[in-house]
């Protein structure tokens, strides 16, 4: 009975965590805080001093160039990498910075040199020859005193010409009239932010909640054939070939926090992609070509886990992993031991990670929480080997190993196969090819549902299992569960009010993406602006306050707001009768006409191109409310007067009926002193 319930439990939690997974939307990033200068002053006939500035903006700070110790933490220190050829120019000493500010940083508990407001850089040169170049390239984080943002990185170009260094003309997109046109009409002259705050924060602790469901994977993996029958064969291995117990107890949990740490380690590239270019993670969950190649991965992964085929590493690897493993020894050897069972176990555990992947990256969390899922995720895989040979007497009421352990990946196979197509319809939302309805992404699920049913009752078989002559009490409790599932799936094929599948909410398409004809496109059937300018103007018209709803197309929180908290009656009715909704789609990829694009030119001096629908909103989104992340909802008179504190995701139907009713309130008050 303790293998029935064990799977069935985390069968159920697995179901849970792979909802879970998407739940996640993307942390508040500004744009970067800084900008920079740069120019020659001539000290004597071939003496110049390149001098670099950084205009910082409050509340920001820059790290000096001080490298930190080895047993220090902190941010990345500024960094100068001039390239040129010697025969043309030389270089004099060291990048010299002004005095900064030290002090003791609470957050990385060390002390730390840094700038504030402004800083100016300076490095002295000797020209060699009549005709040069001199690039420089400056690596830098901008801080605050919770956060630091991503490394970024400013290039500037110098020229040697008659035997003179100067400035040379960086190529920089133009930014003609009409962008600056296009770019003012965007800024808003908004009212009341003295007394309103604008929310620039979740509420969500996203790093521990994928750090549980990366644990809860990890569980998931101990479960599997590749796993499993290990753990008895390598707690004897320690607590039995030891010298003395104490020396094979500490072996063992060595051996597991060496399984903890390899984890971890696997999602250190993924840091290094994301300091390179920080928005390849973030842009994950909205891009078309990466969420079809999630759902191509997911697919293999589970026909993988059906049997047809596994995906192993090459054995070479596991075999020379091994061969050190036993000829090293002592903590080394342990270290391979632990690195040789990552890799046996890999078609095992490697669709598992695939899913905690995908999870992570498109919930735009980025490197760090990939590391606390990868860490959730071998936390759970170690604990085992440590708490068995802590409690070697545990080993006894372990389930022997058997074929509901092959029951167990194909029962994963299907959870795959159910996830492969979240990740196609995010590509068919933000690009509106209607492929994937709401009704057709539920009729799949059923058919999978159905066909899970069909498995676990012995009328469907695959390769790895053997005849099933008699059905377990487990198969038989998670068949009905499964069924209860399907038929509770069943109303959302139809065009009812039952169709809305409140337990799903975020991972179906919304309700309005319907093979059904809708009267509205609107969230819920409601009547919803896509254009800010056309909203505004029937707000005017229609002397109504404004619900502003930046959205995503591929945003589950937003689904789980509209589908959870909108369709709850007082809720429904207040946005329907007493508010205008504009509803901005910030991952539309729908190109804008020519004539509507335009480059934008940030504070910072940068320039982005806006090409698309979701480009504009994103970009209006950022310059109005200094914020990015959806949901992200705002309350507008139609003079433009905040109404009320902006808030994102507020899962309580009751605080935001407050919150709507708290901006009618302030929208009467203001009309009554203007009359």
């Amino acid at each position: 009975m303790i293998k029935y319930f064990t799977f069935t439990i985390c069968f159920l939690v697995m179901t849970t965590a792979s909802w879970g997974q998407f739940g996640f939307e993307q942390p508040n990033t500004s744009e970067n805080p800084s900008s920079w200068t740069a120019k020659v002053e001539k000290e004597s006939d071939s003496i110049y001093s390149v001098i670099i500035s950084a205009k910082i903006e409050d509340t920001w700070h820059l790290p000096s160039q001080t490298e930190l110790k080895e047993d220090e933490n902190g941010p990345t220190p500024t960094e100068f990498n001039f390239d040129y050829d010697t025969t043309q120019i030389k270089k004099l000493g060291m990048t010299t910075e002004p005095e900064g500010i030290t002090k003791f940083d609470e957050i990385f508990k060390t002390e730390l040199t840094y700038f504030e407001n402004e800083a100016r850089f300076s490095q002295r040169f000797k020209v060699l020859d009549l005709e040069g170049d001199l690039d420089l390239e400056i690596l830098f984080m901008i801080c605050n005193d919770e956060m630091c943002l991503p490394q970024d990185q400013k290039r500037f170009n110098f020229k040697i010409q008659k035997g003179e260094l100067s400035v040379a003309e960086t190529k920089a997109i133009e930014v003609k009239s009409k962008d600056k046109i296009r770019t003012e009409a965007l800024k808003l002259d908004l009212k009341g932010k003295s007394e309103f705050k604008l929310n620039s924060e979740e509420g969500e602790d996203s790093n521990f909640t994928i750090f549980f469901l990366g644990f809860i994977g990890g569980l998931i993996a101990l479960l599997t054939p590749c796993v499993f029958p290990m753990i008895p064969l390598t707690v004897s291995f320690f607590t039995k070939g030891a010298r003395t117990k104490k020396i094979g107890l500490i072996n063992a949990i060595m051996y597991g926090a060496f399984i903890f740490l390899i984890y971890v380690l696997l999602s250190l590239p993924f840091h290094l992609i994301d300091s390179v270019n920080p928005e390849i993670l973030n842009n994950i969950s909205t891009n078309p070509i990466l969420n079809i190649i999630f759902f191509v991965i997911f697919m293999v992964f589970a026909f993988s886990f059906f049997g047809y085929y596994e995906i192993t590493l090459p054995n070479s690897w596991s075999s020379k992993l091994d061969q050190k493993a036993t000829s090293i020894g002592g903590i080394v050897g342990i270290f391979f031991m632990a690195l040789t069972l990552a890799l046996v176990s890999f078609s095992c555990t490697g669709p598992i990670l695939g899913s905690l992947l995908g999870g992570s990256l498109t919930a735009d969390g980025g490197a760090t929480m990939l590391s606390f899922g990868m860490g959730g995720f071998g936390l759970a895989l170690a604990l085992p080997f440590a708490l068995f040979a802590l409690f070697p007497n545990w080993l006894n009421s372990l389930p022997k190993s058997g074929g509901w352990l092959n029951t167990v990946k194909v029962v994963l196979g299907f959870l795959e196969l159910g996830l492969a197509f979240k990740f196609l319809s995010n590509a068919d939302l933000v690009e509106h090819w209607g492929i994937l309805k709401r009704e057709v992404f539920v009729g799949i699920w059923i058919l999978i549902g159905i066909a899970m049913v069909l498995y676990l009752f012995g009328k469907l078989r695959f390769p790895h299992d053997g005849p099933v002559s008699k059905l377990s009490k487990g198969r038989v409790f998670i068949g009905i569960l499964t069924l209860a599932f399907v038929i509770y799936l069943i109303p959302g094929l139809t065009n009812s009010s039952s169709a809305n599948l409140k337990l799903l909410s975020g991972f179906p398409p919304p309700l309005f993406y319907s093979i059904y004809e809708k009267e509205t496109e609107g969230p819920l059937g409601l009547k919803a602006y896509k254009d800010f300018d056309k909203g505004l103007e029937a707000a005017k018209a229609q002397n109504k306050p404004i619900l502003l709803d930046f959205t995503g197309w591929a945003c589950v929180n937003c689904r789980k707001m509209e589908e959870q908290v909108w369709s709850v009656s007082d809720v429904y009715q207040t946005i329907k009768n007493d508010y205008i909704l504009i509803s901005l789609y910030v991952d539309d990829k729908e190109k804008l006409s020519d004539e509507e694009r335009f480059n934008f030119k940030r504070a910072n001096g940068s320039v982005k191109k806006i090409r698309t629908i979701g480009d504009k909103w994103a970009t209006f989104q950022t310059l109005n409310f200094k914020n990015n992340s959806q949901p992200y909802y705002v309350l507008l008179s139609p003079n433009l007067e905040l109404l009320n504190e902006t808030i994102a995701y507020e899962p309580s139907s009751e605080a935001y009926f407050s919150w709507l009713e708290t901006g009618l309130e302030n929208y009467k008050n203001k009309k009554d002193k203007t009359e």
